[in-house]
C-alpha cells in the first residue's frame, strides 16, 4: 500500500457517558478510495464525525499528512486539506449551484490539481446544466452532487464521504461510482462509509467493516465481496 495519508490509532468516543467507539483503527493511503461498511448505527459516522473533530470526548490518535490532528477545531482540520461530506448534505437552499461551490473555494494545494466550478462541471454535467438553480429546488441526488463539487473547491488531499448511495436514484448512484473513479485519476483519496456492497464493489480498493463501534475485519474489496462470514454476520440486514 502507498504512503498513509490518514492514519487512524486507537479511536474511542462517548457520546455523554455512553462509549460508541472502542478501538477503531484504519488508513488511507495516497490515491486510494477505502470504504468502512456496516449496518445502520454501527459506528460509521461517529468515525468521521470523530476524524473532522466534531466530537466532544474522544481518545486515541488521528494523524493526517503528519500531523497530529488532536486539539484542532473542525475548520482547522478542513485548512489543512481533509474533506467532509456529511450524509445529510447541508447545501444551502437559497444559495444557487454556483453559489454554493463558491462557499466551499479555498487557495489551490501543491499536491493536488486545483477545481475549478468548470473543471467540477465536467465531471458533474448534471451540476453544469443548472448553474444558476437554488440548491432547495434540486433532487436529492443532485444535492449529493453538489455537496461533493462543494467540498472540493476546498482542493483537499482526502475526502471523507459518508453514504454516498444513500436514498440517491439508481441511475445517480452509477454516476456516483463514475464520479469517484474520477477522483481516483486526480490523485485524490477517498474514505467512504457505506452499506451497499455493490456500490463499494465498483470504486473501492480495500475496505474496514465496523459493527458495533469496532472494526471486525479489513482487507481488500475483492476478498470482502468472496467472504460469505463476514458479509453474513455485519453486512445483511
Amino acid at each position: 500500500m502507498s504512503e498513509a495519508l490518514l492514519k487512524v490509532m486507537g479511536l474511542k468516543v462517548w457520546y455523554g457517558r455512553a462509549q460508541i467507539l472502542f478501538n477503531v483503527s484504519l488508513d488511507v493511503g495516497r490515491g486510494e478510495i477505502v470504504a468502512l461498511m456496516g449496518r445502520n448505527g454501527a459506528g460509521k459516522s461517529t468515525t468521521f464525525k470523530a476524524i473532522m473533530g466534531l466530537m466532544d470526548r474522544v481518545d486515541g490518535e488521528v494523524m493526517f499528512h503528519g500531523r497530529s490532528l488532536r486539539g484542532l477545531e473542525p475548520f482547522q482540520i478542513a485548512r489543512l486539506g481533509l474533506g467532509y461530506v456529511p450524509e445529510d448534505r447541508r447545501i444551502f437552499s437559497e444559495l444557487t449551484v454556483l453559489e454554493n461551490l463558491e462557499v466551499g473555494r479555498q487557495p489551490n494545494r501543491a499536491e493536488v490539481p486545483g477545481w475549478t466550478a468548470e473543471k467540477l462541471f465536467r465531471i458533474f454535467p448534471n451540476l453544469g446544466e443548472m448553474p444558476g438553480r437554488l440548491g432547495g429546488r434540486m433532487s436529492g441526488g443532485e444535492q449529493q452532487m453538489l455537496t461533493v463539487a462543494r467540498t472540493l473547491m476546498g482542493n483537499p488531499l482526502l475526502v471523507l464521504l459518508d453514504e454516498p448511495s444513500e436514498g440517491i436514484a439508481p441511475r445517480i448512484v452509477e454516476g456516483m461510482a463514475n464520479m469517484i473513479l474520477e477522483l481516483k485519476k486526480e490523485g485524490l483519496s477517498v474514505l467512504l462509509s457505506e452499506q451497499n456492497l455493490h456500490f463499494a464493489r465498483l470504486v473501492c480498493d480495500r475496505a474496514y467493516v465496523i459493527e458495533k463501534g469496532q472494526v471486525r475485519y479489513e482487507g481488500t474489496m475483492w476478498e470482502l465481496a468472496r467472504d460469505e462470514r463476514i458479509k453474513r454476520e455485519y453486512l445483511s440486514v
